[in-house]
């Protein structure tokens, strides 16, 4: 029996009428809005929307004045903000789950090598945003904003909105969960072919510059942020060129040469 026909047995059975696809999608769809909205719920009780949205911020009210305090502008924010928040924590937190029906649904379609292959990647996409963003939180914010407010003038009265505090941590979550995941990506484009892993290793000047640019764009207007973002995404390269290396190794297809 040839390779080819090999790889065919390996789905074999597995072929299921496009009605029952949409049945399965609409399943793992309404098993993962029933996670977020379980884990909604328990947030809602404890800690509760204002506590939630207190620890959010305790790394600016921390490095504010003394006697200063953050703002609501609009008239419902008080009440909408920290619902936002209860809401955005119980997706990233149900994220594990989410990714799981994702993976369920799809992983009777792919070949045993094909699992071998999707399944680390997304479990490590995975902790790196959440470490991105964790990174982000404990470390960057707590270096960022005492540099911002010391650059604040004396005339100037330092209350934050607390609309806007949400939407720039959404975006510094982002950006640095996003920028952690510059080992996935390396794997990917290696793993595809499109680069070897001899070029990784020649584009490495060109990626501390890129990089560089990256973390001026996407961090607060002082050095200590953006240095905090370009250490991690340079060895974070070097992480993916050595992780490349051995998961083309252990994911080949079984007539694919090494």
């Amino acid at each position: 029996m040839t390779d080819t026909e090999n790889r065919d047995d390996e789905l074999a059975g597995t072929e299921q009428p496009f009605v029952q696809h949409l049945v399965e999608l609409r399943d793992r769809l309404l098993r993962s809005i029933y996670g977020i909205a379980a884990i909604l719920a328990v947030l809602l009780f404890y800690p509760g929307p204002s506590r939630l949205y207190d620890l959010l911020a305790m790394p600016l009210v921390k490095a504010l004045p003394e006697g200063s305090r953050m703002i609501a502008v609009g008239v419902v924010s008080p009440f909408l903000v920290p619902i936002k928040v209860s809401v955005l924590a119980a997706v990233a937190l149900s994220l594990p789950w989410i990714l799981y029906q994702i993976w369920a649904f799809v992983a009777p379609g792919l070949y045993k090598h094909e699992r071998r292959l999707v399944l680390p990647l997304v479990a490590a996409s995975t902790v790196l945003f959440y470490t991105g963003a964790a990174f982000c939180y404990f470390f960057v914010f707590g270096q960022a904003f005492p540099a911002i407010q010391k650059m604040a003038p004396i005339s100037v009265a330092v209350s934050p909105d607390i609309e806007a505090y949400l939407d720039f941590v959404i975006t510094m979550f982002i950006a640095f969960g996003v920028a952690f995941e510059v080992p996935i990506a390396v794997v990917i484009l290696a793993r595809m072919g499109i680069v070897s892993i001899a070029q990784l290793k020649s584009f490495r000047t060109y990626f501390v510059v890129g990089a560089a640019a990256v973390a001026g764009l996407v961090t607060p207007p002082d050095p200590v942020s953006m240095i905090a973002l370009l250490i991690p995404m340079v060895l974070l390269y070097e992480l993916g060129i050595q992780a490349a290396r051995l998961f083309i190794k252990h994911t080949a297809a079984p007539d694919e040469p090494l």
